[in-house]
């Protein structure tokens, strides 16, 4: 049974417009297939709910025939599509009956461009007609810090060899001083009409027109620098502000900072994930900084001031008389600032109560007293 693209993206059916893009933002860049662990499969299941759900009007025909023409998100050969239950939703009786004839059936599915759109691959029209620019690619990439600047932030800057925005051309793919022109191919269209025959009848499909890749428009002369692209490869510096108190594995999304897309198309997000350098005085808990101090046998029984080294310096502890091996002393505010809120973790010190290797003669002498005082 096809799985309703409500529950894949993980929302109600009243969700809005803006809580379907989240959820879908946040599944698709868990399972996107060039991240580690990602998921082909599912990812385009979620693709493909998004596509019907983010458009009104396909959301719309969604809700009003359900699983009779959704075939599950992962668009044809998905599993589940019945030709019949669609028909009967329409008003017809299936490929065989009076709705659909499988002799010489007329089947035009730019009619269905709306229910099907990118699960057929057919593509989306703009509100000019045209086929939506392509969008760039976005960009997984991973950053080193050390320790200190994840808990304080840091401004760092990257080096990206990606596609950027043309600069001969300014990214519309056009030599400079000549026209973009509407397609003669599919007269600005971008698509063009294809007949193909099946078991059902000849069936009339929209595809993407070969001379201007479905946008509608080319250039009468192509740009000499990218060959029309509108975009070339380039290596492109990009300062990165990591904010206080990011932990190590944690991801930033950088809207609009991947790659350029063809002939004008969006821009990409770069997906940064951080990676933080281990040191070897602190070890980190959450927000918590978690730290040791070598403390003496006498210190430990008679009590004493120890200097402790935290990320923000040098602090003095008390060490109350009687203390033993193991205790944790809190140090108030001294960890790591709270990534989505204000104030900081605590420092733990657990002090080891050390005990001397060699002795010297008096040394010996006076523990020796203090074990018949004892």
């Amino acid at each position: 049974m096809a799985k309703d693209f409500y529950e894949i993206l993980g929302v109600s059916r009243s969700a809005s417009p803006d809580e379907i893009k989240r959820a879908y933002r946040t599944l698709a860049h868990q399972h996107h297939p060039d991240k580690a662990g990602g998921d082909e499969a599912k990812f385009k299941e979620i693709n493909g709910a998004y596509q019907v759900l983010s458009n009104p009007d396909k959301r719309k025909q969604y809700d009003q025939f359900g699983q009779a023409f959704s075939g599950g998100a992962g668009g044809p050969g998905a599993g589940g599509f019945s030709w019949d239950d669609f028909a009967r939703a329409q008003g017809g009786a299936g490929p065989f009956g009076g709705g659909f004839s499988q002799q010489g059936a007329e089947f035009d599915m730019n009619d269905l461009g709306d229910i099907f759109g990118d699960l057929f691959g057919f593509g989306r029209r703009t509100a000019r007609g045209g086929r939506a620019s392509r969008r760039g690619q976005d960009i997984q990439a991973e950053m080193t810090v050390e320790f200190r600047e994840a808990a304080f932030g840091v401004d760092k800057i990257i080096d990206l060899y990606k596609q950027t925005v043309c600069p001969h051309c300014g990214g519309n793919g056009a030599e400079p001083g000549t026209k973009v022109e509407t397609c003669p191919t599919c007269g600005g269209s971008g698509q063009v009409a294809r007949v193909q025959r099946t078991i059902l009848g000849s069936f009339q499909t929209a595809v993407p027109c070969p001379d201007c890749k479905g946008e509608g428009k080319r250039a009468s002369k192509k740009c000499s620098v990218c060959r029309g692209e509108g975009r070339k490869k380039e290596t492109e510096k990009l300062k990165v502000k990591i904010p206080a108190g990011i932990s190590d594995g944690q991801v930033i999304r950088l809207s609009g900072k991947g790659e350029a897309g063809a002939r004008g198309g969006a821009v990409g997000d770069l997906f940064l994930t951080i990676r933080v350098h281990k040191d070897p005085d602190f070890r980190r808990e959450a927000d918590d900084i978690l730290s040791e101090a070598n403390i003496s046998f006498p210190q430990a029984a008679l009590g004493a001031k120890i200097p402790v080294l935290t990320i923000d310096g040098e602090v003095i502890l008390k060490i109350p008389a009687g203390t033993q091996s193991g205790k944790v002393f809190r140090l108030d505010s001294k960890g790591v600032p709270h990534l989505h809120s204000r104030g900081r973790g605590d420092h733990l010190v657990t002090v080891n109560v050390v005990t001397p290797e060699h002795l010297s003669h008096a040394q010996r002498e006076l523990l020796e007293r203090f074990t018949e005082l004892e």
